[in-house]
């Protein structure tokens, strides 16, 4: 019998999804109170409505000490002005929408995505082979950007789309500002996103793809704080543009300026990723109004640093507030997400590129990210499975440590999923399927 490494299991359960998650995208509500249209907009059926024999989790069962599973009841939940009004025992014979005991579990979000460029939505097309480095792409991205302007506004449509399908109501995108597109992929995204406004809500990041010095996206970036953007994004200060300083010094300033947040791409490693790390933590810690609002993404040079100096800077992070988007790499490099989370740093994740000539491998679910950090750290139990669950639903969790039901309550927003699976814990080992989504009160898919 050949031998299956890790590495080839994860890769085949990224391929299995892709291939089939598609295939079960029957509505929860085909055929009652509810109608979708075919342009995806949410149903409407007024401000309120009700679920019946809709499964929460409701405690933990344990043996000898440890928890071995999850209880679970059926509730009838009553939902109006875009909020949870009550939720009570569970009458079979309501005049409420059937949820059919499918587990019901907060929205999903997607921290870290670019919804401005995608070969989404059209005819399929892989990588090229001579883009290897961020430079390389940068180089490649001034030819194909004025034509992918063009289809950008449906594109992003579509890959809101299937965002939904898996469960995310909600995405933080980056969106590309540089000469080549100027301001118009800001544009189009922002049409895509009035268009999805009552089914999808989205941060957007001002980010300097082809580098801010680099390619002198100064006025640019200006301009887009103006526009309705919440973060002010960066990249690579020290590789790309040259003097790390300089750089981040403008991220910073542009983000104070205008009361902004702050969320920077970190792809270098070595000493030079790391002083940008540290740079970014005192330039925080010396103005307060960052913290909580400060962000690094990918930030790869922390699976690079021994464990004395992962702890380290994890605890710096923590004590900043600097939170640390991460898309689960595997393969040689694995992040220190463990760690992190120990010392309380803020850690999301996202898709980042879905079939873009960046990547082809994004599937839209923010769940399987939730399976890969379980794989890739060895969490296998119902409790460590169950906690897995916050990377996908940003640190809501139905039951505390102790099991003590936490979410949901009177009051709550009603940014819910419905997915096929008996609790949260298998619904993160097996990539349980998104049945139903509702975004603030209303079904939209």
């Amino acid at each position: 019998m050949q031998r299956i490494t890790r590495k080839d299991f994860i890769k085949n359960s990224s391929i299995l999804l892709a291939g089939s998650s598609m295939l079960s995208c029957s509505s929860l509500f085909a055929g009652s109170q509810s109608e979708r249209n075919d342009n995806n907009k949410s149903t409407a059926i007024g401000d309120a409505f009700m679920l019946k024999n809709v499964r929460l989790e409701t405690g933990f069962e344990y043996e000898e000490g440890e928890v071995i599973a999850t209880r679970t009841g059926l509730f009838l939940i009553e939902i109006s002005n875009g909020k949870i009004k009550a939720i009570q025992p569970n009458n079979p014979n309501a005049n409420a929408i059937d949820a059919k005991g499918l587990l019901l579990l907060p929205a999903f979000k997607d921290m870290h995505i670019h919804l401005d460029k995608t070969f989404y939505g059209g005819p399929w097309q892989a990588r090229r082979k001579k883009n290897r480095t961020v430079g390389d792409m940068i180089t490649y991205e001034q030819q194909i950007l004025p034509a992918m302007l063009s289809t950008s506004t449906e594109r992003a449509e579509s890959l809101i789309e299937l965002l939904q399908t898996h469960g995310s109501s909600f995405a933080r995108s980056h969106v590309n500002i540089e000469p080549t597109s100027k301001l118009d992929s800001l544009k189009n995204l922002q049409q895509a996103l009035e268009n999805k406004k009552d089914s999808f809500a989205a941060e957007l990041v001002a980010f300097p793809q082809h580098g801010i010095l680099r390619s002198r996206s100064q006025h640019l970036m200006q301009e887009a704080a103006k526009m309705g953007i919440d973060f002010i994004g960066g990249l690579d200060p020290q590789a790309i543009d040259g003097d790390m300083e300089k750089s981040m010094d403008f991220v910073l300033q542009l983000a104070l300026d205008h009361h902004k947040g702050i969320d920077i791409h970190l792809h270098e490693g070595g000493e030079n990723g790391l002083k940008t790390v540290n740079y970014l933590i005192d330039r925080v810690n010396e103005n307060p109004a960052l913290k909580g609002k400060t962000f690094i993404s990918h930030a790869f040079v922390l699976a690079r640093l021994d464990k004395s100096k992962q702890e380290e800077i994890a605890e710096k992070l923590a004590n900043a507030r600097i939170g640390i988007i991460s898309t689960i790499p595997f393969g040689s490099m694995i992040m220190p997400i463990p760690t992190l989370y120990n010392y309380g740093v803020d850690v999301r994740t996202g898709n980042d590129s879905i079939v873009d000539h960046w990547d082809t491998f994004g599937t839209g679910s923010v769940l399987q990210k939730a399976n890969l950090m379980a794989q890739l750290y060895g969490y296998s139990t119902e409790l460590e499975l169950s906690r897995c669950l916050k990377l996908a639903t940003h640190n809501i969790l139905p039951l505390d440590e102790k099991g003590n039901q936490q979410w949901p309550k009177a009051g709550d927003t009603a940014d819910l999923v419905l997915v096929d699976a008996s609790c949260s814990a298998e619904a993160v080992s097996r990539i349980s399927p998104v049945k139903s989504l509702i975004h603030k009160g209303r079904i939209v898919y």
